[in-house]
């Protein structure tokens, strides 16, 4: 795998809109980012709407395009998730990001930019909070995001409320949102799991259909040969009565039992406001106890 330089101060980092549009301004992100010493350049997605996106297909990938393009930007954020990168994807050249690679920066729907980079490119990217979700994080959350952008450390520890299944694994970490993942699958866009450490998390969606993905990815094989499984946050979850009956902790160690490697579930990571960054393509060690869950990166 590929890591792009970290960035220094002056750098030039872009953000674009590649999915969703964008409610209101970003001007605490832009605060924020500049107080990192960084240079801030607004894409015009950014304050574009076409229906609930932000920009019609052709001006969201030609702004992502013009910023993955440019060799002075030295790192791009999605502005936000929703939905909408899927619809873009196959329209972006990478060739030139190939050769000068940049961060990418976001979550949720970005899951696809993530996985595609990594897949066709080897390239690491961020998994982290993003302009839109910036005045509502953690201090600690975004402490987390400059150190890995600036390339300080962010390893883990910490105590899962729920049980975890014991033990040790090492390998790429990649991953991100489980629909998201479910939606690529079988396309160029997916990473092959086999070896890696897989991270899950999800928003909005009802217990029978969590399980129902897992299943899914079990069924494919895609879960029998990974060195370990991080699960996320699962939040504003539905359920029906009578209620489905089980955690989604509890759904995937029960799914993953009979494999050897560790599951670490509750990790800060996902639709939260603690939503700690992770560095997808980068290998990492993680180190799991009953409670207790230690995460490296190598």
């Amino acid at each position: 795998m590929k890591v792009p330089p970290f960035l220094k101060k002056r750098d030039k980092i872009g953000i674009v809109a590649p999915a969703g549009n964008i409610p209101g301004g970003l001007d605490d992100a832009v605060k924020l980012l500049e107080s990192w010493g960084l240079e801030v350049i607004i894409g015009k997605s950014v304050s574009s709407f076409f229906h609930q996106f932000a920009g019609n297909d052709e001006l969201r990938a030609n702004d992502l395009q013009h910023m993955l393009n440019d060799t002075s930007i030295k790192a791009v954020f999605a502005a936000r998730g929703g939905y909408g990168m899927v619809r873009i994807i196959d329209k972006i050249d990478f060739s030139t990001f190939e050769n000068n690679p940049k961060w990418i920066i976001g979550f949720s729907d970005i899951t696809v930019l993530h996985s595609h980079v990594q897949a066709l490119f080897g390239i690491a990217t961020v998994h982290g909070q993003m302009p839109l979700t910036i005045p509502d994080a953690t201090k600690t959350s975004l402490e987390t995001l400059r150190k890995a952008l600036f390339g300080e450390d962010i390893s883990y520890q910490y105590t899962s409320r729920f049980e975890n299944k014991a033990g040790y694994g090492e390998g790429i970490l990649t991953g991100g949102n489980l629909s998201i993942l479910l939606s690529i699958s079988g396309s160029t866009s997916e990473v092959d799991y086999r070896g890696k450490i897989l991270f899950i998390e999800d928003v909005g969606e009802y217990y029978y259909s969590i399980d129902r993905m897992l299943r899914m990815l079990k069924r494919a094989g895609k879960l029998k040969d990974l060195k370990g499984l991080i699960v996320g946050a699962f939040t504003a979850l539905k359920d029906k009565e009578p209620g489905f009956g089980f955690s989604v902790p509890e759904m995937v160690i029960d799914l993953v039992k009979e494999y050897e490697y560790p599951v670490a579930t509750d990790f800060p990571a996902g639709h939260i406001d603690n939503n700690k960054t992770l560095i997808f393509g980068k290998a990492v060690t993680l180190r799991v106890q009953e409670k207790s869950v230690t995460l490296n990166y190598i």
